[in-house]
């Protein structure tokens, strides 16, 4: 894993997220295909750039996190 791919994974799991809906962590692993390793240093980079909002929330004793994109308009 370099700089190169985690930068060309959040690429593909930023195209994802521009259809405008919430997305949960296993969605976009099954969509990418990429490892957790690599979903995980994705979404790091996106989310170290601003790219990304996180929310969070637990039913029947399941947590679940979903992914959106930050959009600024403005």
């Amino acid at each position: 894993m370099d700089a190169l791919s985690i930068g060309q994974n959040a690429g593909k799991i930023w195209r994802l997220l521009d259809h405008n809906r919430k997305w949960e962590y296993n969605e976009l692993k099954a969509e990418t295909g990429l490892s957790d390793r690599d979903l995980n240093a994705a979404i790091g980079w996106l989310a170290r750039e601003d790219k990304i909002q996180f929310e969070t929330s637990q039913v029947d004793g399941h947590d679940y996190l979903y992914l959106e994109l930050n959009l600024y308009i403005g």
